[in-house]
């Protein structure tokens, strides 16, 4: 409940309004009788606003919370650090758009990005890296020119090294057709409205398959 107390100084009235308070002390017993009001609003009881993380250049409020901690909230975020576990890599790549999210539509209406959201994110700084690490090209259409990229003016023990990574590389149809748009879907796995950051994880195997399918039938 909000109450709004008036104090009156002199000739001047001065309206201060009480905060949200996330305690249940003011709510009726579940017989429907009202409770004793036997201490006041705390300040760890407070409820404050939802952080509503869009996308944008980045803007981030420093909270001092209980016990002098801190926490980071972010209003707009850019960009951010995304895992591709099958390959052990991470890149820092863009933030381009919320897809889904399996709990409210309004927050993908909205682009708000929060832990669990789907979302679309650049996919040339993981591309980039995939080439250089196996020397072949992904991504490409049937029509394009083959894949493996000619290593012969490289010495032996050169060949060898990228011959021995080919052997053992797998990359799924889906994953290379995301590729070629340029674009990869992935899941946020850190809370930006709590730490500053939105770290995630690139979507992959059965769980790409999901959403994929969550997505088509919108």
């Amino acid at each position: 409940r909000k109450y709004t107390v008036c104090f009156v100084v002199g000739c001047f009235w001065s309206v201060a309004a009480m905060g949200i308070t996330r305690e249940g002390r003011h709510k009726r017993r579940e017989t429907g009788g009202r409770r004793a009001k036997f201490r006041k609003k705390r300040k760890f009881e407070l409820g404050r606003p939802p952080a509503m993380t869009k996308i944008g250049e980045p803007r981030i409020h420093q909270v001092r919370c209980m016990g002098g901690n801190k926490k980071f909230r972010a209003l707009k975020l850019d960009s951010g650090n995304f895992s591709w576990g099958t390959e052990v890599c991470t890149r820092k790549v863009r933030v381009l758009d919320v897809t889904y999210n399996a709990s409210n539509n309004e927050l993908v209406r909205t682009k708000t990005l929060v832990k669990g959201a789907i979302i679309l994110v650049d996919a040339h700084p993981f591309k980039a890296w995939y080439e250089q690490h196996y020397q072949v090209k992904i991504g490409l259409k049937k029509t394009q020119e083959s894949p493996v990229v000619d290593i012969s003016d490289k010495s032996k023990e050169v060949q060898d090294k990228y011959k021995a990574r080919r052997s053992a590389r797998t990359l799924e149809t889906a994953l290379d057709h995301q590729f070629a748009s340029g674009r990869l879907l992935a899941k946020i796995t850190s809370r930006p409205g709590q730490t500053g950051r939105c770290d995630g994880i690139v979507l992959e195997g059965p769980e790409l398959a999901f959403y994929q399918k969550m997505l088509a039938r919108k």
